[in-house]
């Protein structure tokens, strides 16, 4: 199956810079509103706040505003309710809350993960949790700490703090990721440069369980859990051109691996509505949507493929509106009906 020809099912966004960060509003009453970061190596970086007019079918940019730094990535409030202040949430040298209207976008804390300096590590990666939107997770680079913030907030105000330091792993973070597991609150798995998928318990954080190694010790960058089955997992290693699945109760071996990419993979994402249905996206253009229902026997070829006009190098599966994917390559968003 191909996408192509399907022009009214594909709807396109050019931005003024290279996209990078890029993620999907949740709110019920903000459809097909997505936040773009952009990649320029330089100080001076942008966030633009983009949505879909559904009449003219033509995507307008809702707000931009400054950023320090490249944004690694970007986070709407997992708020499917909308009951919550309308906040994002960006990761960079620190990790940034901001408070979004209709007019503005306008930072309303900053969170620092180093309790003795003013300075923060860059943060490559955060996760904030779906069950209890008071808490994130992040990750910094350099001396590998991660960290956990709680967030307290209402409809009238919004404050934060650091509620603890919650381990320091053995080689450098790339990715984070929170478990739907038990209850969904407490459990989160990462990433990193030793070329391992460590998962942790807020409840018991003096140790965690290795669940899989990279066999050559490749650095593992990406992390993505299933989200209807908590059992199963993504990761991709770096430079790789495949996606290993793994399953928790059966730790150390993959249940599947996905390698019809002829290129680095750069992005993972399940399907919101299904246990059996991933995308993966990669520098050979191509973002293919898998079945892997028929695991653990070998997972042949893709059921579903796009061919974009550059690198892909993000993937958003939209959770709230599962008929929807999207991507980005250079200075292009595009979404896909799937």
């Amino acid at each position: 199956m191909s996408l192509h020809g399907k022009r009214k099912e594909i709807y396109k966004y050019e931005a003024p810079w290279t996209v990078y960060a890029m993620n999907w509003s949740v709110r019920p009453d903000k459809r097909f509103r997505l936040a773009l970061g952009s990649f320029v190596e330089e100080y001076n970086n942008k966030v633009q706040i983009v949505g879909l007019e559904e009449e003219s079918s033509e995507f307008v940019c809702r707000n931009t505003f400054d950023h320090p730094y490249p944004t690694t990535k970007i986070m709407w409030i997992p708020d499917t309710k909308g009951v919550y202040p309308d906040l994002l949430a960006t990761s960079g040298d620190y990790l940034r809350i901001w408070r979004v209207s209709d007019t503005e976008t306008r930072l309303e804390c900053l969170l620092n993960n180093n309790k003795n300096s003013d300075f923060c590590a860059p943060l490559t990666s955060f996760d904030w949790n779906e069950v209890d939107p008071n808490l994130l997770v992040s990750v910094k680079s350099i001396d590998y700490e991660q960290t956990i913030f709680s967030i307290e907030t209402d409809v009238t105000c919004y404050f934060t703090k650091c509620l603890s330091y919650v381990c320091v792993s053995l080689s450098q973070v790339y990715d984070i990721a929170f478990s739907r597991a038990g209850g969904g609150r407490d459990m989160f798995a990462s990433v990193g440069a030793d070329g391992s998928v460590r998962m942790f318990d807020l409840r018991h954080l003096e140790h965690s369980t290795i669940i899989y190694e990279d066999p050559q010790h490749h650095p593992l960058l990406r992390l993505c859990w299933n989200k209807q089955d908590p059992n199963y997992l993504a990761t991709m290693a770096m430079d790789g051109m495949e996606v290993v699945i793994l399953d928790v109760r059966v730790p150390c071996t993959p249940v599947a691996r996905l390698n019809n990419h002829r290129a680095c993979v750069n992005g993972i994402a399940w399907a919101p509505h299904s246990s059996c249905h991933i995308c993966t996206a990669a520098d050979d253009h191509q973002a293919l949507i898998w079945d892997i229902q028929q695991m653990p026997r070998a997972i042949e070829d893709p059921i579903l493929a796009y061919t974009a006009e550059g690198e892909i190098n993000n993937v958003q599966w939209a959770s709230t509106q599962p008929d929807w994917i999207a991507i980005c390559y250079n200075n292009c968003l595009e979404i896909l009906r799937v």
